[in-house]
């Protein structure tokens, strides 16, 4: 490879990575400067502040009370098709790392007890 192609290739490489990381600035920016993430904030104190308005409610009624009733726990799933895939490649490769290390233990211990 000529050394003006690798000059080449390099600058496509470096302007890939710049553009990508500018465009990951330019996200993280504008959420911040729009409030996305002080909003998402407000939203839970307002949800936390009706639950305990709702519990001191309840308490005064004299209702039976269960803290599941006023707590918002939302089990979120981030499991993709490929996160499943990279799972269960790392858990089969764990599988053969430990089969052929057992039997690599094994082969030596047999060596070592025929001394």
């Amino acid at each position: 490879m000529k050394k003006e192609d690798k000059k080449k290739l390099w600058n496509k490489i470096f302007s890939k990575i710049f553009l990508a990381l500018l465009i990951a600035f330019l996200a993280l920016y504008l959420s911040e400067k729009t409030g996305y993430y002080e909003y998402e904030q407000h939203k839970q104190v307002t949800l936390t502040k009706e639950k305990i308005k709702q519990f001191e409610e309840d308490v005064a009624a004299g209702k039976n009370i269960d803290i599941k009733d006023y707590t918002t726990e939302e089990a979120i799933n981030y499991e993709t098709k490929i996160s499943q895939a990279g799972l269960n490649i790392s858990k089969n490769v764990g599988k053969i790392v430990k089969v052929g290390l057992e039997g690599t233990f094994n082969f030596l211990n047999e060596i070592m007890e025929g001394k």
